[in-house]
């Protein structure tokens, strides 16, 4: 049965790269999402997000009639869930995943599914996610019939295909990586990985390797764990350098000159959607076990408040030094909020976290730079400034660089009083 209309659940980062991506293969594409300006905007050709060669595609598939985007389901052939999973907002010191947003897209297209019908979760999720979603529409639709969890059989008749597919793409490069990257492919039946396949090799050049759906989950979750982990090595060992007056930049090159060794680049911490999340997703499921992987996040996530300490360090020598000032005269810039270079993704940033915190502590101006943003988000605004690169340099006493951005990168500055966490400067 081929795939005459595609729903992509969810127009973010990936959702809608995604719905792009099958409506230039000439597939007729409904992309969903609750953010009516999101909808408008790629309703008009245009996009909302940041990404490299995205805009042109959307544009085109737009013009030609094969992508529409709207506030509700409608029915399709195959369905992919491209929603988040943050969080609960609890007090537990082990964070746990937040699966509503999942739930509600289930309960969403549940109404306008029919036999046939095949749904992926692309979402990156907890082990035994898939599952739960099955089990919400088989609730939803009891007139259907879809996988059964319990059921170990692998030939299962079912009305409604389900899988798990997890997306494992770079931001900044998703277009290209959409296409030529290897997909994992977990069906909860034979065939609903076999059905999973046809869909993706639409556009997939890479291959796509069939698992069941609890290892498609677990495979995403393993690949941002373990590089969560090499930047925690990194990280730490950036501390132990600062304390033991070494340049942890230069020794991080000597050692990566050993044929076996591969050392990360420290920074400010671990941000996005993926590696600062995903690894408690293993955590919060095998709390006793997952030791190494929690420390990492330990790490990672005390590294924001040692970049502040290293602040409020600058901020006091900078006072030493200007007996005739007050901490009300200094003046802060803080240069990248994105949580990686050359995008605008603001999610789960340390660079962001640390800025809003370095705004919070300090009376005086606090500068920011962020090329790839036109203008702070309305929750920033009056925080601190939104400033231009060359106004940062000349009006800040002191300076901290976040994220290594390739207006960054490119430019050969000396300035006294920097902190320099990406080693750039």
């Amino acid at each position: 049965m081929s795939f005459n209309t595609i729903s992509v659940i969810g127009l973010g980062y990936i959702g809608l790269p995604t719905a792009a991506m099958f409506a230039s293969r000439k597939k007729k594409v409904i992309g969903v999402d609750v953010n009516q300006h999101a909808v408008d905007t790629i309703n008009r050709g245009k996009i909302h997000i940041v990404e490299p060669d995205l805009d042109m595609i959307v544009h085109a598939a737009v013009s030609e009639g094969y992508l529409k985007a709207t506030l509700t389901p409608e029915p399709a052939d195959a369905f992919l869930i491209a929603v988040p999973t943050p969080f609960k907002n609890n007090d537990s010191t082990i964070p746990e995943p937040d699966l509503s947003y999942i739930q509600k897209a289930s309960k969403a297209i549940a109404p306008v599914l029919k036999k046939g019908d095949l749904v992926i979760l692309e979402s990156t999720s907890p082990v035994g996610a898939t599952e739960q979603m099955a089990e919400w529409l088989a609730a939803a639709r009891p007139d259907l019939t879809f996988p059964n969890p319990h059921d170990e059989s692998a030939s299962q008749l079912v009305d409604v295909n389900v899988a798990h597919c997890p997306e494992r793409v770079l931001p900044g490069h998703v277009v290209r990586e959409l296409v030529e990257n290897d997909r994992v492919i977990g069906g909860m039946t034979a065939n609903c990985s076999a059905r999973a396949v046809e869909l993706y090799k639409t556009f997939v050049q890479g291959e796509c390797v069939i698992t069941n759906a609890r290892t498609a989950e677990m495979a995403k979750l393993t690949e941002n764990s373990c590089r969560d982990v090499q930047i925690a090595f990194a990280n730490e060992l950036s501390i132990i350098c600062d304390k033991l007056n070494i340049d942890v930049w230069e020794l991080i090159s000597l050692a990566n000159r050993h044929p076996r060794i591969n050392i990360l680049q420290p920074g400010p911490g671990v941000g996005g959607h993926c590696i600062a999340v995903d690894p408690w997703f293993i955590v919060s499921k095998t709390p006793e076990e997952a030791q190494i992987i929690h420390t990492a996040r330990k790490v990672n996530d005390a590294k924001p408040q040692w970049v502040i300490n290293k602040v409020k360090l600058a901020i006091a020598d900078f006072l030493q030094a200007n007996p005739d000032k007050t901490a009300k005269d200094v003046t802060i810039a803080c240069y990248g909020l994105a949580f990686k270079p050359d995008i605008d993704d603001l999610r789960e940033s340390p660079a962001l976290n640390i800025t809003k915190q370095v705004a919070t502590m300090h009376v005086g101006k606090v500068l920011t730079v962020e090329p790839n943003i036109e203008k702070l988000p309305t929750k920033l605004a009056g925080l601190f400034e939104l400033t231009s690169f060359d106004i940062a340099i000349s009006n800040a006493d002191i300076h901290l660089l976040l994220v290594d951005h390739k207006q960054f990168k490119s430019t050969k500055i000396c300035i006294e009083n920097l902190i320099d966490t990406k080693g750039i400067w």
